[in-house]
């Protein structure tokens, strides 16, 4: 029996994982997908917001600025991309700047630092792409950009290492509570696909699901909504368009359609925001590529969207009273809820891990570990060292001379790296998210079956288990008899 079960390993429940590895107690993660970052946290604006959007007083306020303040020391001790390019919130008719004044209040009661007004020459000189309609904008110094993917994948490393169980492709059917006899105390029972476990607290961190599970043991139900966005990745050629994260004038659906680079160079547009019904509805549509364009196009000037490299779509826990929800059902003992972790979520969760971090110690009366280790090393990019460095690295260790996607310079090196690692990538997009092999230009046209050998040689899976993403997502079906291997 686990002290902890974690269900889900999106960014909540790999922070929560993370923080309650600093403590002697056992923690275990369970996730239905074959990787971790497999839901809404693979597929969003890989913003920091600065938390001036929500509503002063709301959870989303106090663990969006207190995220945003904790990201920068995080990135650096796990060793991921993160940059403070600041943001623009655009207005583009006079009758909007009530909207920003009210804006900048909503965001110094909420505690973030150094924001103010421009006006339209102050726009124009940070960011000459911007509309000729642009009348003022708000300034957020603080807002940062950072890569989802490796911010997850970290998270749930680092709380690997220090002693977190993960158990992928694991489907919560059913939870139970009953009394354990030896403390008589609650204790809970799951039951799954792969099998049953029990643990003194469940920790619901799973996404558009969260709801699904809350409401299998409270009678005080809550109902999220799944709502889909859609995004356009364009080619670095075009990441240099805006310096900024450039916002529309947000509305009751969200932030509205954003302009901004990535912290690999790209240029990112999006999201829109339909509801849907599909909770695993991640299919772009030609209206939402369509409206999505068309209403980035309001706030930034000439956006070269020739340069598209591909679409994809991503999926936000809205619940219906548009709050996070974080803390013990009240009519379900040690049942602990992160639910509807919608936008700003991924700049939340480092203060949400931290949240039920203390939370934990307080109710367990937890003791930190001596050995706890709080950084993690990322994978070696050969493409930082200097030419002198690099020699020297292929010499010592020839894979990463050998580049297998073109499009990004990834190395053999790197992708074995990926493989071998805490938690190591099982699939083409495993491989992808850790690495970047094809995420360029050609979308893994060329070094999709390179990647395939490297998987195979060493995991010694047969190409027809090879998956793009899990499940039933196979590339190979079958070989014609008598092809050699």
């Amino acid at each position: 029996m686990y002290d902890v079960i974690i269900i889900g390993a999106g960014v909540t429940g790999a922070a929560a994982a993370r923080e309650l590895s600093r403590y002697k107690l056992s923690v275990c993660v369970l996730e239905k997908e074959e990787d971790v970052c497999c839901g809404t946290s693979k597929a969003n604006s890989a913003i920091v917001h600065a938390g001036f959007d929500a509503e002063t007083g709301t959870l989303k306020a106090r663990f969006n600025v207190r995220g945003s303040e904790m990201m920068e020391e995080l990135a650096r001790d796990l060793d991921i991309p993160y940059k403070r390019n600041g943001a623009m919130v655009v207005c583009i008719d006079e009758s909007g700047k009530d909207g920003l004044r009210e804006l900048y209040e909503r965001g110094v009661a909420n505690g973030v630092k150094d924001l103010r007004i421009l006006d339209r020459q102050e726009c124009l000189a940070m960011e000459p792409n911007l509309s000729e309609n642009v009348v003022a904008a708000l300034y957020a110094p603080t807002s940062a950009i950072i890569c989802p993917f490796m911010l997850n994948i970290a998270l749930a490393e680092n709380a690997n290492v220090n002693g977190v169980d993960f158990f992928f492709n694991t489907k919560v059917e059913a939870l139970t509570p009953f009394t354990c006899e030896k403390c008589g105390e609650p204790v809970w029972k799951i039951r799954t696909n792969n099998g049953e476990y029990r643990a003194r607290y469940v920790i619901n961190a799973a996404g558009v699901y969260a709801d699904v599970l809350h409401n299998m043991v409270s009678e005080k139900k809550i109902r999220i909504t799944p709502r889909r966005g859609d995004y356009c990745l364009l080619d670095k050629t075009a990441g240099g368009h805006v310096s900024h994260t450039i916002f529309a004038q947000p509305t009751k659906m969200g932030k509205g359609v954003l302009v901004t680079p990535t912290v690999h160079g790209n240029l990112l547009v999006g999201p829109t925001a339909v509801d849907v019904e599909d909770r695993e509805g991640c299919n772009t549509t030609a209206e939402g590529i369509d409206t999505l364009i068309a209403r980035a196009g309001d706030q930034v000037r000439d956006l070269p969207m020739r340069q598209v490299i591909t679409s994809f779509a991503g999926l936000r826990a809205h619940e219906e009273g548009g709050e996070f929800i974080i803390g013990e059902a009240e009519d379900a003992p040690h049942f602990i809820d992160c639910a509807g972790i919608e936008s700003p979520g991924l700049s939340s969760c480092p203060a949400i891990g931290e949240y039920i971090g203390a939370m934990m110690k307080e109710k367990l009366g937890l003791e930190e570990k001596e050995d706890w280790v709080g950084t993690r090393k990322g994978i070696l990019d050969p493409s930082a060292l200097s030419l002198e460095e690099r020699n020297e690295l292929i010499k010592k260790n020839p894979a990463y001379g050998r580049i297998i996607c073109r499009c990004e310079s990834v190395t053999e090196g790197e992708i074995i790296d990926a493989i071998r690692r805490p938690l190591g990538a099982r699939s083409l997009d495993g491989v992808k998210r850790r690495t970047r092999a094809g995420m360029g230009r050609c979308q893994a046209g060329f070094c999709s079956p390179r990647t395939m050998e490297i998987i195979n040689r060493e995991l010694g899976l047969p190409y027809e288990e090879i998956t793009k993403h899990g499940r039933a997502s196979r590339l190979v079906i079958g070989r014609t008899k008598g092809v050699e291997e």
